[in-house]
């Protein structure tokens, strides 16, 4: 998904006051390098912390309350050596003056709504635009730059809870909205949202973690594997807008349900879907049918044998090649983020669902329960 050009933090809205080595002991290291003195922040007046699961395995994954924010996973590779496969930042410092979407919990509504425009019950109602005129991820000031409440319960769990105000936005109806990270022991990483609230409203989050299977994103990681299991797509116009369409990948360069690899294809420009997303941006129609059993995606690393095995109940997942990225961005241990390397899987509803009535309902009641869940888990082929 485009962002990182597009995010916009207001001067002067955000203060961060970073602890001090000289007042505060020094931590131990995460296993990923992370240093967690460097997450402990205050932002808009809450605080923010780095929060660590492990498994018996070894592996880690390290989130910060800023944006419930994946930072790190380490994973056994084909020789049983640990690799960080997300792409981030090593502060919160970074995270605040460099705006991006790495590893986010997004929400009020993932993806792009159309001219920031949302009818209910009759009502018209404007949202932000931060994203060639349209809204995009719950706009400038949605939940990946807010600070959620964080709660580890053990090793293994973590639950962050946002308190969003009715206004939020401009998106109507007070919502409380919980993120549950779960590890386990074969490696999966279940992530479960879940919402409700006082006024009719709209709700679609995703986690927006960029995977680079290889453990090094100093290289593109068009060279990584792909399975998707969709026989259509949404295609989008020049503005990354989908046209309200429900087209068939076969025979275009949008079939993945043989695997490829993600950069086999993505220059074939000539093929204006893939103009129009400067590579893969779009969404997939799942044939899953909202079965969480069902394999959605895979993804590989033939460098490092890792696999990434993606589950849901959603309808859809959002494929970003990282085609902004652009160089200008460096992250974890100085590392220059340059285009494509990485790949985004964000499983949600199909993006501006709230003007598309045929597409499945984004419509959230009080007295109803919002549950998104996607399972993100790591396997090794030697």
């Amino acid at each position: 998904m485009k962002k990182e050009r597009n995010a916009i933090l207001g001067v002067g809205l955000i203060t961060v006051l970073l602890a001090s080595c000289s007042q505060q002991p020094q931590s131990n290291l995460t296993v990923s390098g992370l240093d967690p003195q460097n997450f402990v922040a205050d932002v808009k007046g809450k605080p923010t912390s780095l929060y660590t699961l492990k498994n018996s395995n070894g592996m880690e994954v390290c989130i910060t309350n800023f944006g419930g924010r994946i930072v790190s996973i380490m994973v056994p590779d084909k020789n049983d050596s640990l690799r960080d496969v997300v792409l981030g930042f090593d502060s919160i410092a970074d995270y605040i003056n460099k705006p991006s979407d790495f590893g986010a919990a997004i929400g009020r509504y993932a993806n792009r709504i159309n001219k920031g425009r949302i009818v209910i019950d009759g009502d018209s109602i404007q949202l932000p635009t931060n994203n060639f005129g349209h809204c995009l991820h719950g706009g400038p000031q949605g939940w990946q730059y807010q600070v959620y409440e964080g709660k580890q319960l053990n090793d293994t769990t973590l639950t962050m809870t946002m308190y969003s105000p009715d206004g939020d936005q401009n998106f109507p109806g007070t919502v409380t909205a919980t993120v549950t990270y779960t590890l386990s022991s074969d490696n999966a990483l279940d992530i479960k949202y879940d919402a409700t609230t006082d006024k009719k409203t709209v709700i679609n989050m995703t986690n927006h973690s960029y995977f680079n299977l290889s453990g090094n994103p100093s290289q593109p990681a068009t060279d990584h594997i792909l399975y998707i299991n969709a026989d259509n797509y949404t295609p989008v116009d020049s503005t990354y807008m989908t046209t309200g369409e429900i087209v068939t990948v076969k025979e275009t360069p949008m079939d993945f349900t043989t695997p490829k690899a993600v950069g086999q294809d993505i220059d074939k420009f000539d093929f204006i879907q893939l103009k129009n997303g400067n590579g893969y941006d779009h969404n997939w129609v799942l044939n899953t049918q909202g079965d969480i059993n069902q394999l959605a995606a895979k993804l590989t690393s033939p460098t490092s044998g890792i696999s990434l095995e993606v589950y849901t109940n959603e309808p859809g997942i959002q494929v970003y090649s990282g085609n902004f990225l652009d160089g200008t961005l460096s992250g974890k241990k100085g590392i220059v983020y340059n285009q494509r390397a990485s790949v985004c899987l964000e499983t949600q509803h199909y993006p501006d669902s709230p003007n598309k009535p045929e597409w499945p309902s984004v419509i959230l009641e009080p007295g109803q329960a919002y549950h998104s869940e996607c399972i993100f888990k790591f396997t090794v082929e030697k």
